[in-house]
């Protein structure tokens, strides 16, 4: 029970819904703070609630409904997550069947009302005298994974050397963590992947909470250190008060010590391991707990460090036929959550224990009157120190017993409704036997269904896991065809390229070589095509293959040149420009004024090659002659226009003067 007097060494909040629902929008809730005199009120938003739990760290955070503060389980981890290591979330009207409010506050004597202020006060005073249930979803185990804090990708002037410095920080930061892991003198096991230059991950599993470990989480540059507790497969509840009943105990002793406690009922009341307590420390754990009548292991002989711990408590022994098999101790304890092996065989040896002794139990309890202690009378039962009735009698004080036992009466003959009572309990005697024994025939087929379920759930996992295998050759095989697919594909089109550059190496040479070397003597010369007139597709044509002074042009369609567009043409200096189609005149008159010969190209004889092309030289030149004859011809034309327009001119003028 509590020791605290006035007030507590810490502060705890009673909290209940004040309107709102916690699956809707915006709850509210009543708060209560009790610090063992005062009591401070507030409504407060969930969100608020978070806050102020997180300033003030209260030793409990006490609710009648642990879902009123989450909608569901994974949400209720979630929340127990973020509360700070040193608080408590606790249902104080019981583990999976609570009972309600004003029920357990009434048996305690605490005020109660219904408005939800005077609940949640009442949640905080029960909370306060350690009623309840403390609600927990994680183990003593804590993961401390390092790892990568950036990519390795992309590392720039050197990614080698920048993948090998990350990895060579990981690993240092591993040894780190193991130094203090080691300096805290924790139980760990440590897995490590390794890569290029050091390690990608390293993950410790600490046997502690976090509160117990040196290490925080942190990210920084190629590194980070993530720490987080251990999730169970679902909610544990824990008992706040730490009751002195009788007990069974089972050890496992070696380098972890494991100790588990049952009460008479067989229900598990704490379970506990230990790497580096002694003796002494153990033992005082245990009797903080209860008084141990009853001293179980899973080996036999009894180990004689459980030997000790047996006479120190002077408890009763308990050893199995033969050791216990890893698979029984699986299987009893499969219903009873425990973080480790030590603890599942320490869990074993007690309910095996219990086991064999459970019928006593019961016929003693039902044989013990009210207000005798139970715990005391099966402990010396257990003993050997008397039979049921004269332990109880020995509780109830031998000296009134004898007086009564001295008293001389005569017995009096039972009225027809004593008797027909005495009946009907000894008929309910044999029917609670029956019913005992039928309980035992539905147990035992409850193992075995549950055997059968077990190998059903195994199977169904094998099947599963098969199928994935299939799923996933399945899904290899048609990657495997549209890769070979791509790479048909790919050579064909490398096919097609080289082919084409062996063209472009000819048609390269053409312009940059003797064209008698390359043609077997032939007088060539490359052209470079530009399919329409205009400003664009020479643009096009230049960004392609390069337009340059001396080039041959071929125009593929003439018509439509304005005069920008052969502006641009004429920048370039062509040696010559072919044409297909009618050149417009402001397009010749362009060509003409910076003396750009062009010709038809049904002229010339022109061989393609892809985009570009070859043109016999005699041809090109012919072009050329012919277009610089025209171009006499029309200057000769312009001048003697020109003249004819000053002789017309200079008659006008003298007309007007005579």
């Amino acid at each position: 029970m509590s020791t605290r007097t006035s007030a507590l060494d810490a502060v705890v909040f009673g909290v209940d819904v004040q309107s709102g629902d916690v699956r809707g929008d915006s709850p509210s809730y009543a708060l209560v703070a009790f610090d063992g005199e005062h009591v401070d009120r507030d409504v407060v938003s969930l969100r608020k609630l978070r806050r102020l739990v997180d300033r003030e760290e209260p030793e409990v955070v006490a609710t009648d409904n642990m879902y009123e503060l989450a909608p569901d389980k994974d949400a209720l981890v979630h929340f127990l997550r973020e509360l700070p290591t040193g608080t408590k979330l606790v249902q104080v009207t019981g583990a999976e069947r609570p009972e309600p409010l004003s029920r357990v506050a009434k048996r305690h004597g605490v005020p109660y009302g219904k408005e939800p202020m005077e609940e949640a006060e009442a949640a905080a005073r029960l909370a306060a005298a350690n009623v309840g249930q403390e609600v927990s979803a994680f183990t003593n185990t804590t993961r401390v994974k390092v790892s990568r804090g950036r990519s390795t990708g992309k590392g720039g002037w050197s990614e080698d050397r920048y993948t090998r410095r990350i990895h060579g920080s990981v690993k240092r930061a591993t040894r780190e963590v193991e130094s203090d892991l080691e300096g805290a003198n924790l139980e760990y096991e440590r897995d490590v992947t390794e890569k290029y230059g050091g390690f990608s991950q390293a993950v410790f599993e600490v046997e502690g909470t976090p509160a117990d470990i040196p290490v925080s989480p942190r990210r920084s540059g190629d590194v980070r250190v993530e720490v987080e507790r251990e999730q169970r497969d679902g909610i544990e509840f824990r008992p706040l008060a730490k009751r002195r009943d009788h007990v069974v105990v089972g050890i496992d002793p070696g380098t972890t010590t494991a100790v588990a406690l049952l009460d008479l009922d067989g229900e598990v009341l704490d379970v506990h391991s230990t790497r580096t307590a002694d003796t002494a420390a153990v033992t005082e754990w245990i009797i903080e707990r209860g008084r141990p009548l009853l001293v179980a292991a899973d080996v036999t002989p009894m180990p004689e460090t459980v030997e000790k711990f047996r006479r120190s408590f002077d408890a009763t022994a308990w050893v199995p036929e033969r050791d216990l098999p890893v698979d029984g101790k699986k299987h009893r304890a499969r219903d009873v959550g425990y973080d480790n092996d030590h603890e599942r065989d320490a869990l074993a040896a007690a309910l095996f224990a219990y086991d064999d002794h459970a019928d006593q139990f019961e016929r003693i309890a039902r044989k013990v009157p009210p207000r005798v202690d139970r715990g005391e009378v099966t402990a010396r039962v257990l003993r050997e120190e008397g039979t049921v009735e004269s332990v109880v009698a020995d509780l109830q004080g031998d000296e009134d017993g004898a007086d009564e036992e001295s008293a001389e009466h005569e017995p009096r003959e039972l009225t027809e409704e004593e008797r027909e009572i005495k009946r009907l309990r000894e008929r309910v005697e044999r029917l609670e036997g029956h019913v005992t024994d039928l309980k035992d025939t539905v147990e035992k087929k409850d193992e075995r269904i549950d055997e059968y379920e077990e190998k059903l759930s195994e199977a169904r996992r094998e099947e599963r896991r098969e199928a994935r295998e299939r799923r996933e050759v399945t899904r290899l095989e048609r990657e495997i065809d549209r890769l070979e697919g791509e790479l048909s594909d790919a050579r064909e089109q490398n096919e097609t390229l080289e082919a084409k550059l062996e063209r472009l190496k000819r048609l390269w040479k053409l312009d940059h070589s003797n064209f008698a070397d390359v043609a077997g003597g032939a007088d060539l010369v490359p052209v470079k095509p530009v399919e329409q007139f205009t400003t664009a597709a020479i643009e096009a044509a230049d960004e392609d293959f390069g337009l340059a002074a001396g080039d041959v042009v071929l125009l593929r369609d003439a018509s439509g040149a304005g005069t920008s567009s052969a502006e641009r043409l004429a920048a370039v200096e062509p040696r010559v420009v072919l044409k297909d189609g009618t050149l417009p005149e402001q397009a010749r008159s362009v060509l003409h004024d910076h003396e750009i010969p062009y010709g038809p190209a049904e002229d010339v004889s022109i061989q393609e090659v892809d985009e570009l092309a070859i043109a016999s030289e005699p041809d090109v030149e012919a072009v050329v002659d012919d277009w610089r004859d025209r171009a006499a011809d029309r200057r000769k034309e312009e001048t003697e226009s020109m003249v004819d327009e000053l002789i017309s001119e200079h008659r006008a003028e003298r007309r007007n003067e005579g």
